[in-house]
Parts: C-alpha cells; sequence; structure tokens
C-alpha cells in the first residue's frame, strides 16, 4: 500500500510532455520480435510492471531480451527454437499479457503454467479460451478454463473462422496470434473495428496478413524476420493530461510524440466534441503507426452522449472522460461500455463511486454511467482498487478540488506509468 495526499492547485498548467511509450504497441513488439527470427530493436518502449511481464515470459522460453533504459535488444532464431519453461508464468496484473500470450502458447508445442495476481485471476480469460480451444488448443483453468491459473498444452492448431462476439482487440489479437501459428487459414471478423495495433506490427515483421471489410486473415506461410519498432507515446496516458489542461482554467498543454492511431483516438473526438480546444501538429507514421504533437488549451465545455462505434476507440480512456464530464455543463451519458466492468477493477463501480466521493453528481448504469455538471468538487479520501487509472484518474481530479484528495493506494500506477508523478510535477510547479 502506498497512499498519498494530493493538493488543489491554484495555477493554469503549461508546458510540454513527452509521455511514455504506448503500452499496448510495447506489448505486442516484445511479442513479435520474440517470434521472428534475426535482431528487433524497440526504442521509445514503455518500461511499465505490465510490459516487464511479457518479457519475462520470452526469457523463459530462452530469447535473448537486452534492455537499457527504454530501449530493448531482441534476438531470436523465431519459435522453432523456443524451449519449454522449467516453471510457471507469471503474468502479474496484466490482462493484455495473459490474453495474448494464451494465443501464443496454444500454438507452441509445449507444457506451460500460467499465473497472475489476486486481480487479475478475477479477470475472464474464457473469451479468448473459446476460441484457441476450437483451433485445437487444449486449455485448462478455474471455472472450465474461465480464470487463472491455466495450464496449456500447445501446438497442432488448425486455422478457423472466427466472427468476434466483443469488441476485444485482446481476443481478436490472441485467435490472430495463434492463426499464425497454425496450419491453415485464420480469419477473424469484427462487427466494430476495435485498436488494430497487431494487424499493424505483423504487417511490419513480414507476417501473411491482409484486412478488409472487417475481416482480417492470417497464415504461417511467411515467418516473421526481426526489425526496428519505434513505439509512439501512450494516448491513453497523454489523456490523463489532456484532460487536466481542458478543465483547468488558463491551461496550454503540448504532448509530443502521441500515438494518433485512429482506433484510439477517440478521447481526442470527445474532448473536441465536449468544446476543448485540441490540435494536432508534427503528424508522423512509422510502421504503420501515426503519431504527433497535441496541443491543449481550456475552454468551457459542455455534456455530450458517448455510445455506439466510438466506444472501442476510448474504452481505457472513459474513467478520465468521467472526470472531464464533471466539469462540462448539462448532461454526459456514456453507454455500450459494459465491458468497463471485465478491466482492472469494474471501472463504472469504481468511477462512479470515486467521483461521488469527490462531490461529484454521477449515477452509475449497466453499461455506463450518466454525469450532471457542473460540479464543484470538495475532496476527500478516495480508493484505486489497485488500478493504475483509477489512481490517476483521482490524481487528476485533486488539481480542481477543493480540499485535499488522499488516494489509498498509488502503486498501480507503476503499470502503465512510472513516471506520472514526476511529469504531473513538471507541469504544476509542484515538483
Amino acid at each position: 500500500m502506498k497512499e498519498v495526499t494530493l493538493t488543489p492547485l491554484s495555477a493554469p498548467l503549461t508546458g510540454q510532455l513527452n509521455v511514455p511509450g504506448d503500452k499496448s504497441i510495447s506489448h505486442r513488439a516484445v511479442i513479435l520480435g520474440a517470434l521472428a527470427e534475426g535482431t528487433t530493436n524497440i526504442t521509445n518502449f514503455l518500461s511499465g510492471e505490465d510490459c516487464l511481464r511479457t518479457v519475462e515470459a520470452f526469457r523463459q522460453f530462452g530469447v535473448s531480451i537486452k534492455q537499457k533504459g527504454n530501449s530493448l535488444k531482441i534476438d531470436s532464431n523465431g519459435p522453432a527454437h523456443f524451449t519449454e519453461p522449467a516453471e510457471p508464468l507469471y503474468f502479474g496484473n496484466s490482462g493484455t499479457t495473459a490474453r495474448l500470450m494464451l494465443g501464443v502458447l496454444a500454438g507452441l508445442p509445449f507444457f506451460t503454467s500460467v499465473y497472475g495476481d489476486t486481480s487479475l485471476a478475477s479477470r475472464p480469460m474464457n473469451r479468448v479460451v473459446t476460441p484457441l480451444g476450437k483451433m485445437g488448443a487444449q486449455i485448462d483453468g478455474r471455472s472450465d478454463g474461465s480464470y487463472l491459473p491455466m495450464a496449456i498444452k500447445g501446438g497442432n492448431l488448425k486455422g478457423i473462422d472466427y466472427n468476434l462476439p466483443i469488441k476485444s482487440a485482446q481476443v481478436k489479437s490472441a485467435v490472430l496470434l495463434a492463426g499464425f501459428l497454425a496450419e491453415g487459414v485464420t480469419s477473424v471478423t469484427e462487427e466494430t473495428a476495435s485498436r488494430n495495433h497487431s494487424e499493424n506490427m505483423l504487417q511490419a515483421f513480414g507476417a501473411d496478413i491482409a484486412n478488409k471489410n472487417h475481416q482480417i486473415r492470417i497464415t504461417n506461410q511467411h515467418p516473421l524476420k526481426g526489425t526496428d519498432v519505434y513505439v509512439p507515446g501512450d494516448i491513453s496516458s497523454a489523456a490523463f493530461f489532456m484532460t487536466a489542461a481542458a478543465i483547468i482554467p488558463g491551461s496550454k498543454l503540448t504532448l509530443t510524440n502521441v500515438g494518433l492511431n485512429e482506433s484510439r483516438t477517440g478521447i481526442i473526438d470527445v474532448l473536441r466534441k465536449m468544446g476543448a480546444a485540441v490540435e494536432i501538429s508534427n503528424k508522423q507514421t512509422t510502421g504503420g503507426e501515426a503519431f504527433g504533437d497535441v496541443t491543449i488549451s481550456s475552454q468551457k465545455l459542455k455534456g455530450v452522449v458517448i455510445e455506439g462505434d466510438i466506444i472501442p476507440r476510448l474504452i481505457d480512456e472513459i474513467p478520465i472522460i468521467a472526470l472531464a464530464a464533471t466539469q462540462a455543463e448539462g448532461e454526459t451519458v456514456i453507454r455500450d461500455a459494459a465491458e468497463l466492468r471485465f478491466k482492472e477493477t469494474d471501472r463504472i463501480r469504481a468511477v462512479t463511486d470515486g467521483l461521488t466521493r469527490l462531490g461529484a453528481n454521477v449515477k452509475p448504469t449497466e453499461d455506463g454511467m450518466i454525469i450532471n455538471g457542473v460540479s464543484g468538487l470538495a475532496g476527500g479520501r478516495v480508493a484505486a482498487y489497485n488500478d493504475h487509472r483509477i489512481a490517476m484518474m483521482h490524481a487528476i481530479a485533486s488539481l480542481i478540488t477543493k480540499q485535499n484528495v488522499i488516494i489509498d493506494d498509488i502503486s498501480s500506477i507503476a503499470i502503465s506509468y512510472p513516471d506520472f508523478f514526476e511529469h504531473l510535477n513538471s507541469i504544476t510547479d509542484k515538483g
């Protein structure tokens, strides 16, 4: 437990920040670099706890992964030269590691067992286990393979055609990774496009992959080749500071080299719809991933309805969007976001409980929440629920409260943003 007391801010946010590397891309770069033949160099890697779990998993397969600061060098001869792990793989709190690695483990000719911390053990894995089972994977775990810990007897997979029943990039990615290790053709069809980092990176590493009309097809015909990967700044991390600049009068903040993949920029669309001034400059693309500088200036915000196809493009940003909504005139309605209940914690409950304790008018619904603003936030004691995004949301909320905010435990922030408070202090003159 690492409790912290945060004081309100009395000045605008100014300056610029370079947020850490994207968590989703960092995970995938390690996975594909390990599966590839040759050398992969990753720069601006997110050296957070979650991504390091993925690194350690492949080290247990005998892959050479050397880290220097935020750079990784992976030397691999491909999956045919992996060795069976002598000990269970520990995934900590990382749902991305767990779900994507199940896709990999299902395709390797080994026995592996995997487990995580208490929080990860409560997150559903059957959404991944079900399609992998259709491919021939032998996976067992608690509640008929629904929860960690799990045992996997991998290999001998066959390609399938799979229609995604839920909007989940993790499920899609797990099936595609298994498809790369399977015989025949594997296709995944999704009704609404989810984040496409896996498809972009598989293509960059030379996989036989194609995407047409929301159907992604992959085979094992082209071995992956090591390549250089630049990881853009994580827009999910940048979202906390975007929102802070939008709600604190007089603020103007620039976030540099932020990932601008269209499957992830829902937060920018929503802030603009609410009335925030958001400018994008210096836009570039590498490895299929767009990135650039994002400048946010404070404006009066108004309530909006957030629903439908945009939800997968901002699912991780909903906690901080909810905070923005407390400072927007009128009603904000968030719906079609039931997936929030299956994150590191039930984020619908965690967000509504925390913001209500601070003095906001927030009501939970089955698949989202209703927020009425503008609320003057008083301050008080809140719980992070061992969830990095909830902890960071409360930290940003403390900037606009009347009294101090006490967060019961901020240790989870190291999962995705180890330098969060250092960066926060640099733009608030609290350092």
